[in-house]
């Protein structure tokens, strides 16, 4: 279905707090009930009880939910500048 690298991208992304489901959609075609399959055949079940507490009720994981004033699906610190 998808190479490793994508399914690597697509955990990253779903771990991430600020990148919606709906970018997860747009890139790789997963509902959010798709993405939550993916993780719980991906992840170790400690791994995967964390991740769904973590994202469970998260308004930044849901673009209907999300506050306007985030634009974008990361912060600007979050990647180390070249």
């Amino acid at each position: 279905m998808f190479t490793p690298a994508e399914t690597s991208r697509i955990i990253e992304m779903a771990w991430e707090d600020r990148t919606p489901f709906e970018a997860i959609k747009r890139q790789f075609g997963l509902t959010e009930p798709d993405v939550i399959l993916l993780m719980r055949h991906q992840l170790k079940p400690s791994s995967f009880r964390l991740w769904r507490k973590r994202v469970s009720g998260r308004d930044s994981k849901h673009l209907k939910l999300r506050n306007p004033a985030i634009s974008r699906g990361y912060c600007a610190t979050q990647y180390k500048q070249r």
